[in-house]
C-alpha cells in the first residue's frame, strides 16, 4: 500500500507535468487568438509553455493564421517550422518579433496595396 509521503511513481510525474504544459500552452494560444497577447510578445518573452513549443504551433494560434501563412511567413525569415521557440537565438527572435508587430503588419499591407503587376498595360505619361 502507498502512503501519501512517497513520491509518485516516475510515469505519473511525468504524465502529470506533460498536463500542465498542455493546459497552459492550451491558455497561452486561446490569449493569443483572442488578442489578449501577441505572438510577438510570446517569442520575446518565451514562458515556460512555450519553450518547447514549435513556432508554427504558435503563429497558427493566431486569428487566420493557417499552414500555408504560416509556411510562407517563415519561409520570408527564414526559420523552420519545427524549431522551438526556446532553441531560437537572439537574433532570430528580433527577426520574428519586428515581422509579428502590429506596425510590421501594416507597413506589409501598405506595400501589397501599392504593388504593380509589371505585365499591366498602363499608359505612364512622362509630361
Amino acid at each position: 500500500m502507498t502512503t501519501a509521503t512517497e513520491p509518485a511513481p516516475q510515469h505519473m510525474r511525468a504524465l502529470m507535468q506533460a498536463n500542465r504544459v498542455r493546459l497552459a500552452r492550451a491558455e497561452l494560444k486561446q490569449r493569443v487568438c483572442e488578442g489578449g497577447m501577441s505572438a510577438a510578445d510570446v517569442v520575446r518573452a518565451c514562458p515556460w509553455e512555450a519553450e518547447s513549443m514549435e513556432i508554427a504551433e504558435l503563429l497558427m494560434s493566431q486569428h487566420r493564421w493557417g499552414r500555408q501563412r504560416c509556411r510562407r511567413f517563415l519561409a520570408s525569415i527564414p526559420i523552420s517550422e519545427t524549431k522551438t521557440v526556446g532553441s531560437m537565438t537572439e537574433r532570430q527572435r528580433n527577426a520574428l518579433a519586428s515581422r509579428l508587430s502590429p506596425h510590421a503588419a501594416h507597413a506589409q499591407v501598405a506595400s501589397d496595396e501599392s504593388y504593380v503587376n509589371p505585365g499591366s498595360r498602363v499608359a505612364i505619361s512622362t509630361m
